[in-house]
């Protein structure tokens, strides 16, 4: 791989930009955090996204780096990485961020981020840029992360139930609000996990396309990956809760044992694919985990529209950020 010549100024400008979209990747996905939490009772908002916060940092201390690995070296082709590309893919990412959020659509910062690169990647190369492979396996999990989180959230829905049958409501109530605790802590984990780590990525290809950082390293400098880590949760600790009333509400009522049920199965999903190094989105999981938690009660429980809605942005969000992407690698050409 050519080692570019970047100036310093830009390059810290690409950093700040990529901490940036890590800001508004918490901002925007905190709901996928606290939405249960909040929406049965058991944390107020405030306490729920300090809550949601800290344990998106203490992800760094347990997972690998191969969502950071996947994005940077397995999306775009390495060698046609250069800052028009990087500019490109994180103002589409960060522009689709902003559009949903102002809408209250929970669509995803992961695939808005992948749609970004490859559409700066495509306007400046071609469809070969694209590695297909890495490609495939993201838009696989599209579908996977819902479909495993509506399964997970159903059977562990199903389980308790069982389990609780002949327990009054008031004492599953109360016990569940406790263990909500912990469930909300384990997603917020997986979040922090698996969202951090693609802004690891893009900095990384950053660095090692500017010379700055061999490409054979197996991981990033250190400096890259606690900044990505406090980056993601400040933006988790000032909550989009435009967001969190569509995710803990509208979608289908929850109880401290829907929201628990749903959070762990949507957690289980989070730390599979962060043990395949596969960027999903949180957002997708949760939705699925929630879906699947109303279902068992009966189909009439979940508000199937709201649901398609929430669908139809998952659809669009890489073909919009990709589009905008590419328009934004056309003008940072003519301004970087």
């Amino acid at each position: 791989m050519a080692t570019l010549h970047i100036s310093l100024w830009l390059i810290g400008l690409l950093v700040a930009l990529a901490l940036l979209f890590d800001f508004m990747n918490g901002f925007h996905d905190a709901a996928n955090s606290i939405a249960t939490v909040v929406s049965t009772g058991v944390l107020k908002p405030h306490q729920a996204v300090a809550f949601a916060a800290m344990f998106n940092v203490i992800a760094l201390f347990i997972f690998h780096l191969k969502v950071a690995a996947t994005v940077g070296k397995g999306t775009v082709h390495p060698e046609i990485v250069d800052h028009y590309v990087i500019f490109g893919a994180l103002v589409g990412a960060i522009a689709w961020n902003v559009i949903t959020w102002h809408y209250g659509i929970p669509s995803s910062s992961s695939h808005a981020l992948i749609g970004g690169l490859v559409g700066a990647a495509v306007a400046k190369a071609g469809t070969g840029a694209l590695v297909t492979s890495g490609l495939l396996q993201t838009v696989a999990f599209i579908f996977i992360s819902p479909l495993l989180g509506f399964v997970l959230g159903s059977f562990f829905m199903l389980l308790v139930s069982w389990l609780f049958f002949r327990t009054p409501p008031a004492r599953v109530d109360r016990w569940f609000r406790r263990l909500q605790l912990v469930s909300a802590g384990m997603y917020s984990l997986g979040h922090g996990g698996n969202d951090a780590q693609k802004t690891i990525g893009i900095i990384w290809m950053l660095l090692i396309a500017a010379g700055m950082w061999p490409q054979e390293a197996a991981e990033p400098p250190l400096w890259v990956i606690v900044g990505c880590y406090l980056a993601i949760g400040l933006g988790t600790m000032f909550g989009g809760w435009r967001i969190v009333r569509t995710m803990g509400q509208k979608i289908t009522k929850l109880k401290p044992v829907g929201g628990f049920c749903a959070e762990t199965g949507g957690a289980f999903t989070l730390f599979f694919a962060s043990w395949l190094g596969v960027p999903v989105s949180t957002t997708h999981t949760i939705t699925g985990a929630i879906v699947g938690v109303g279902a068992t009660r009966k189909l009439s429980a979940v508000r199937w529209g709201v649901a398609g809605n929430i669908v139809w942005a998952w659809v669009l969000t890489i073909p919009a950020s990709a589009f905008i992407a590419a328009i934004a690698w056309w003008v940072g050409k003519q301004i970087l």
